[in-house]
């Protein structure tokens, strides 16, 4: 993948370098110095930056027997080399590569992180001297990011993905510098999460019991996650897309052949989604949480007896009803200290009812974005067709034609937090 990814740069724009995403702001001269495969990194230590430096050398120096070069050490500055990982946290960094050396600088080591990155970018094998070198040196390099929330969506419910294979799709992440892995971890089809407090939910309502996620499972990937800058946001999607649910907990849906939306004239609903989310909350770092809220057909609430004479009884259509049900997820999310993100039929049913700190997740083509953010809500932007990455029609190009902030104002593209190609399936 990240050989894809470099040609797709260089095919992209051949005036360019070959360093993906193209920084900010870069010089570059016309001389090329070789490196060597004995390259150390020095300067500021952490236990971050150690594992850091190690993975790097290895991605630099894929090939044994190189020439010694004249490069031999990168000095790395860093102000944070343990800061915590967060939405806004600082990824800028600068890299300079010239004949009498080269060095780092960044104020955490996420933006350490993305130098190294470049760096190994900017490293090339030639096969004709046996040698590493760095071409159009001297490199003067200024970068951070445009969007602090840059994500892949991962289905791991309707295509369950073991442990390794998540933890090389995070790797590939780093190549281009993506931040965040929204994990789509349970859907209608099956539920591999084992929660602790509800474990009949996976244990009934896997695929089968090799395709299942433990809570250890989930602390290794967050963790491994950690490590390399990208972010973990999980998606637990309710009131709908939970079929997968009533094979352990039949309590809490409608019927036994009507499934879906889950039921919300019990509080055992609500009961369970506490739990649920508190035990993802114990297994991740992150403080947001993706509570979906999407397709919502509410026709099993109406043809539910009980359900049908609890909306009347409270004075409700169906459509209030799944405003009721996503008004108290929310308050759930957000009692534990987490901040609610939702796809944008939220914003199209309920607009400026929403908390002020919910994240609209716009993957409808429109002016969800543009209303949302006038309101002064946080957006990210996923837009289908373009962005989603399963509709294998679309080219890279035309992914990268896509831009959150057209037709906003200034002030509401500081809104749009950033976007991501989502992959269902």
């Amino acid at each position: 993948m990240r050989s894809l990814m470099l040609l797709a740069a260089a095919v992209g724009c051949a005036a360019d370098p070959n360093i993906w995403p193209l920084p900010r702001q870069y010089t570059n001269g016309t001389v090329t110095v070789t490196v060597d495969p004995g390259l150390s990194f020095t300067g500021t230590q952490s236990a971050d930056l150690t594992m850091a430096y190690g993975r790097y050398k290895e991605q630099l120096f894929p090939h044994t027997g190189a020439q010694a070069g004249s490069l031999k050490s990168c000095q790395v500055t860093v102000a944070d080399g343990s800061a915590k990982l967060v939405l806004g946290a600082d990824e800028s960094y600068t890299l300079d590569v010239s004949a009498t050396g080269c060095k780092i600088t960044a104020k955490t080591q996420f933006g350490a992180y993305h130098a190294m990155e470049t760096l190994s970018q900017l490293v090339v094998f030639n096969f004709d001297s046996d040698a590493y070198v760095v071409k159009d040196t001297p490199w003067s390099i200024t970068d951070s990011p445009r969007f602090e929330h840059r994500e892949v969506l991962l289905d791991t419910s309707r295509h369950f993905q073991p442990i390794a294979s998540l933890k090389n799709i995070i790797t590939s992440f780093t190549y281009a510098k993506i931040n965040t892995i929204h994990w789509h971890i349970v859907d209608k089809q099956s539920f591999p999460y084992g929660s602790p407090t509800y474990p009949k939910l996976a244990k009934m309502g896997a695929y089968s019991n090799f395709e299942r996620y433990s809570q250890q499972d989930v602390k290794d990937v967050v963790e491994y996650a950690r490590q390399r800058g990208v972010r973990v946001v999980v998606e637990i999607d309710t009131p709908g897309h939970a079929a997968s649910w009533c094979k352990g907990h039949p309590e809490i849906c409608p019927s036994p052949t009507c499934l879906m939306p889950l039921n919300p004239a019990t509080n055992a609903t609500f009961d369970l989604i506490k739990g649920l989310f508190k035990d993802v909350q114990d297994a991740t770092i992150d403080g947001i949480f993706h509570i979906g809220g999407d397709e919502v057909n509410t026709g099993c609430w109406t043809k539910s007896s009980s359900i049908s004479a609890w909306l009347q009884q409270h004075n409700m259509t169906a459509d209030q009803g799944y405003e009721y049900f996503v008004g108290r997820v929310t308050d759930i999310v957000l009692d534990l200290g987490m901040i609610p993100t939702a796809w944008d039929e939220l914003w199209t049913h309920f607009g400026t009812k929403l908390d002020k700190k919910t994240i609209i997740h716009q993957w409808h083509n429109g002016t969800i974005a543009k209303e949302a953010t006038a309101a002064g809500y946080r957006v990210v932007w996923s837009s289908e067709p373009t962005w989603y990455l399963d509709h294998l029609q679309y080219t890279w190009q035309v992914l990268y034609q896509g831009d959150p902030c057209v037709g906003l104002t200034d002030a509401e593209c500081s809104l749009v937090i950033g976007g991501g190609g989502e992959m269902w399936g």
